[in-house]
C-alpha cells in the first residue's frame, strides 16, 4: 500500500509526499524548510525519516527547500542531469553522496518504491513528472504541463491515483492583470494546463480505469479551487461520468496540507 498527500500544491509552492510506511519520498520542495517540516509533522510523519527528495524541475516553486532539507536531515536529492545543472547554484551545497541523478524514462528504486521520471512540456531545462510503483499499484504526479500529448498520456494511463495540473481558467488569464508576455507563456505549449484541458484528461483516463484524481498546481491569480473543480466536473458530465460517484475527484490546495490518500 502507498500513502500519498499533497502538502502544498500551487503557483506559490509545491511539495508532495508518497510513502509505503518505510520509504518516505518528497516530490519537490518549493517552500521553506520550516513549512515543509511542519506539514510533515501535521500528517504524522517524522522529517528525519525522509528517504529522498525528488525534483521535477528547477523553478523556485519546486526547489526552494531542497538544499535546506538535504543538509538538515542528510537526505539524497534526485534530479536528472540537466535539472541539476540548472538548480545547483540555487539550492546551495549538497553533500556529494546525496547528489543523485536519474535518467528520464528509466525505472529506478528508492527503498521499496520503484520510480520512473517522464518528460513533460514546460519551459524548464528538462522537466519531468513521476510514476511510483509498489505491489501492482501506480501513483502519478504530473504538473507544469504546457499541453497534453499522446506520449504523456502513455505515462498517465493505468494510474490508481493521479495528481494532475489544473492551473488556470483561460478567460481569467486573458482578462487578468498579468503583462502580455506572461499571459502568452502561461497559455503557451510550454506553460501550464488549463482547467478545461485537465477535465478532458481526467475524463479520458476515467474511461480507461483510473478512479482517484487530485487537481493540483492551481494558480493564485488565475484560478480558485471551486472553479477548477466545477470546470472538470462539467467536462466529466459531458462524458457521462459523475464525480464522487464514478470516480473520486478532489482539489490539492495551494496553502494548506491535504488529506492522506491510501492506494
Amino acid at each position: 500500500m502507498m500513502k500519498f498527500c499533497s502538502l502544498y500544491s500551487g503557483s506559490s509552492g509545491n511539495c508532495l509526499f508518497v510513502s509505503d510506511g518505510k520509504t518516505n519520498i518528497l516530490i519537490d520542495s518549493g517552500l521553506s524548510g520550516k513549512r515543509i517540516i511542519e506539514a510533515l509533522v501535521a500528517i504524522g510523519e517524522n522529517p528525519s525519516e525522509l528517504s529522498a527528495v525528488l525534483v521535477s524541475h528547477e523553478h523556485s516553486d519546486h526547489i526552494r527547500g531542497a538544499g535546506i532539507l538535504s543538509r538538515k536531515f542528510d537526505i539524497p536529492v534526485y534530479a536528472n542531469e540537466n535539472t541539476w545543472n540548472a538548480m545547483e547554484h540555487e539550492i546551495g551545497t549538497v553533500n556529494i553522496k546525496n547528489k543523485r541523478c536519474f535518467d528520464n524514462c528509466k525505472e529506478f528504486e528508492i527503498g521499496n518504491i520503484f520510480v520512473k521520471a517522464f518528460p513533460i512540456p514546460h519551459d524548464a531545462s528538462d522537466p519531468v513528472g513521476f510514476n511510483f510503483f509498489l505491489d501492482n499499484k501506480k501513483v502519478t504526479t504530473a504538473t507544469d504541463i504546457g499541453h497534453m500529448t499522446n506520449g504523456l498520456l502513455k505515462y498517465l494511463m493505468g494510474s490508481d491515483l493521479l495528481l494532475l495540473e489544473s492551473n488556470h481558467d483561460v478567460e481569467m488569464v486573458k482578462v487578468g492583470p498579468y503583462p502580455w508576455p506572461l499571459k502568452k507563456r502561461i497559455l503557451g505549449d510550454r506553460g501550464h494546463l488549463s482547467n478545461e484541458m485537465a477535465g478532458k484528461v481526467v475524463a479520458y483516463l476515467a474511461k480507461n480505469g483510473t478512479k482517484k484524481f487530485l487537481l493540483g498546481h492551481l494558480s493564485r491569480e488565475n484560478n480558485f479551487p471551486e472553479l477548477a473543480y466545477q470546470t472538470v466536473c462539467n467536462v466529466l458530465s459531458e462524458n457521462d461520468i459523475c464525480a464522487n460517484k464514478d470516480i473520486i475527484l478532489t482539489v490539492a490546495l495551494r496553502d494548506r496540507v491535504g488529506a492522506v490518500v491510501e492506494v
